[in-house]
């Protein structure tokens, strides 16, 4: 299985779009502000469909909101 970091421009992205709140948001794509704020600060990672709606919100790429970053396994940590 390969891990990675998921992270996203969403704060950003509402700011420059009129200062849009959490919950603003939250309504337009069909969650709760507490899973955009949890979407922000990594903790939550959306399903497909709700990241190309936060896209679409600021009409953008997928690509442009969400970024993603292979980590390497731990298996290569070798010490002889």
């Amino acid at each position: 299985m390969i891990e990675g970091i998921l992270s996203n421009q969403i704060r950003s992205l509402r700011f420059q779009h009129g200062e849009m709140t959490q919950s603003q948001l939250g309504e337009r794509i069909g969650v709760t502000r507490q899973t955009i704020a949890a979407m922000e600060s990594g903790k939550y990672a959306p399903s497909l469909e709700a990241a190309f709606r936060v896209a679409h919100v600021f009409g953008v790429p997928l690509v442009e909101v969400f970024q993603w970053e292979a980590c390497r396994p731990n298996e290569d940590r070798r010490t002889d």
